[in-house]
C-alpha cells in the first residue's frame, strides 16, 4: 500500500484570510497541532516582515519534531537567504520557490514572458538547492497553463535540483477526472515526487484529492482550516474509509479531529469571534506580543495613518490594556486611537447643549460653542438627539464633514453608567476619531465630535 505524504498550508491559508498577521501564540498553536497529528510537512506562510517573522519561524522550527518545515523562498536571492535563516535550524528544512505558470498570471501579474519565466525558475531553484537540500518547486495556477509549457517548467526544476515539484489547482475548476490527467501528465513529464493542491471552490476537494491519489499523487496539501482549501480531516476520512484507493498517510486517524477542534479553539479569540458587523478584512486581534508594526499595521487597515509618536502612544495604550485582558479587538483598537493619537489643542469648546426628543416629532437641538472669545450657536433638526445635536455642531462651524463612524457603548453597569461614543470624521479622505466619556450618552456622542472635529482643525491649519 502507498503512502502518500500530507503537507500542512494551515498557516499559509489563516495568514491569506487576515490583513493583519496571526498572533505569535496562535501560529505556534497550528504547527504544533499539524506536528501532534502527523502532518508530514508545515508549510509557514511567506515572509513580510523579516524581523518579526524570523522569531516566529526559527521557534516553530526548532520545536517542531517530526514534520518537514517548508517556507516560500521568494523571487530574489535576497529573499531566498532570509527565508533560509528563518529554518536553518529546523530538523528537517525545506525551501519553496512559488512560481505562476499559466500565461494570465505570467503576463498580467508578473508581466513575464514563458521564456523568462522558465530562465528564472532554474535561477530561483539553483539558488535556493546551494542553501538547502531540499527544495520544492510549486506551479501556481498550473491548471491553467499551456500543455508543453507545463510540462517544461517542471522539467526545468527538476534539472536545477528541484527535489520536488507540485502542481496547484488555484482556480478551482477542474473536475476529478481533469485532476487525475492532469497528475498523469505531471508524473510522466519529471523523476521526482509530485504533489497535488487542489481547491474546494465547488466543494469537490476529497474527490480530486482522490483523483490525483489514484492516477499516482505522492503527496498531497491540505489544511485544517482555511478557505476553499481541503479540510486534513476529510482526506484523512475519505483515504481510511476507502480501502480501494490503495493509499495510506501518516495521519493519525484516532486523535485528529479533537486535535484541530482544541487548535481553533486557540486560535478563535472573543474579541475577534465578536466583531461579526465588522468586515472579514477589518477583524483585528492584539495582544501583549503585538509589536508596533503590528499597532502600526492595525490602524492602517481600520484606515487610519499614524504618525510615528501617535504609533508610539497607541502602543502604549494597547500593552496597558493587554496588562488587564488577553487580546483587544477593532473597536477597542478604535477607542484607544481616538483617545492616544494625536491630542490636539482644544479650538473648540462645548458651552452647552439642549435638546428635545419625542415619538410625535423631529429632535430638535441648540449647541453652543466657544472658540477664543467668540461664542456661537446652532440649531437644528434631526433624526434623534444626537443626529441633530450633531447638525447643530455644523451650523456653528459652517462646515459639513464626512461622519465614517459612530459607536456608544457603556463603560460603567447600572441605570448610572457611564457612556462612552466613538465619532470617526473623514475630512480630504483621511480619517479623524474623537472620544467622549459622559453619563448622558448625548453629552458623550457631543463630546466625541468636538474632539474630532478639534484634531481636524489642528492639523489642517
Amino acid at each position: 500500500m502507498k503512502t502518500i505524504f500530507t503537507a500542512d498550508i494551515t498557516l499559509k491559508k489563516l495568514s491569506e484570510a487576515r490583513d493583519v498577521a496571526l498572533l505569535f501564540r496562535e501560529k505556534t498553536a497550528v504547527a504544533a497541532c499539524a506536528d501532534s497529528i502527523g502532518a508530514d510537512a508545515i508549510e509557514l506562510a511567506p515572509v513580510k516582515n523579516f524581523r518579526e517573522d524570523a522569531i516566529v519561524y526559527k521557534t516553530i522550527a526548532k520545536n517542531v519534531e517530526n514534520a518537514v518545515i517548508a517556507i516560500p523562498a521568494g523571487a530574489s536571492a535576497q529573499d531566498i537567504a532570509n527565508a533560509w535563516e528563518c529554518i536553518k535550524d529546523a530538523k528537517k528544512p525545506r525551501l519553496q520557490i512559488e512560481l505562476p505558470i499559466s500565461t494570465v498570471q505570467m503576463e498580467y501579474t508578473y508581466h513575464i514572458k514563458a521564456e523568462k519565466m522558465l530562465a528564472k525558475i532554474g535561477e530561483l531553484v539553483k539558488a535556493a538547492k546551494e542553501l538547502c537540500e531540499d527544495v520544492e518547486f510549486s506551479a501556481l495556477d498550473a491548471t491553467r497553463a499551456d500543455d508543453d509549457f507545463f510540462t517544461a517548467a517542471l522539467k526545468v526544476a527538476e534539472e536545477n535540483g528541484a527535489t520536488v515539484v507540485t502542481v496547484c489547482d488555484d482556480a478551482g475548476a477542474f473536475l476529478p477526472e481533469e485532476i487525475a490527467v492532469f497528475t498523469e501528465k505531471a508524473k510522466n513529464a519529471v523523476n521526482i515526487p509530485v504533489f497535488v493542491q487542489v481547491s474546494d471552490k465547488v466543494n469537490m476537494a476529497v474527490a480530486c484529492a482522490v483523483a490525483a491519489i489514484r492516477s499516482g499523487a505522492d503527496g498531497i496539501k491540505c489544511a485544517m482550516a482555511g478557505k476553499d482549501a481541503l479540510l486534513t480531516g476529510e482526506l484523512a476520512d475519505a483515504i481510511a474509509a476507502c480501502s480501494k484507493i490503495g493509499a495510506q498517510t501518516g495521519l493519525n486517524n484516532t486523535k485528529i479531529h479533537a486535535s484541530i477542534d482544541d487548535m481553533l479553539t486557540k486560535v478563535s479569540h472573543e474579541a475577534y469571534e465578536a466583531e461579526s458587523n465588522i468586515s472579514e478584512k477589518k477583524k483585528i486581534l492584539l495582544d501583549s506580543e503585538s509589536t508596533i508594526a503590528d499597532v502600526s499595521s492595525a490602524a492602517g487597515v481600520l484606515g487610519y495613518e499614524l504618525s510615528d509618536s501617535d504609533c508610539g502612544n497607541v502602543y502604549k495604550a494597547v500593552m496597558q490594556v493587554c496588562e488587564k485582558k488577553d487580546t483587544i479587538g477593532a473597536k477597542e483598537l478604535e477607542a484607544l486611537i481616538a483617545s492616544s493619537a494625536m491630542q490636539a489643542p482644544s479650538t473648540y469648546h462645548l458651552e452647552s447643549y439642549t435638546t428635545s426628543s419625542s415619538n410625535v416629532s423631529s429632535s430638535m437641538s441648540q449647541v453652543t460653542l466657544k472658540v477664543g472669545d467668540e461664542i456661537m450657536s446652532g440649531v437644528s433638526i434631526g433624526d434623534g438627539p444626537i443626529d441633530s445635536a450633531f447638525r447643530a455642531i455644523e451650523q456653528c462651524i459652517g462646515h459639513h464633514y464626512e461622519l465614517d463612524d459612530f459607536q456608544v457603548q457603556s463603560v460603567t453597569e447600572g441605570k448610572e453608567a457611564l457612556g462612552s461614543a466613538l465619532v470617526r470624521l473623514r475630512s480630504n479622505g483621511k480619517l479623524y476619531s474623537g472620544n467622549g466619556i459622559s453619563a448622558d450618552i448625548v453629552a458623550a456622542s457631543i463630546r466625541a465630535y468636538i474632539n474630532a472635529l478639534n484634531k481636524i482643525v489642528f492639523e489642517e491649519n
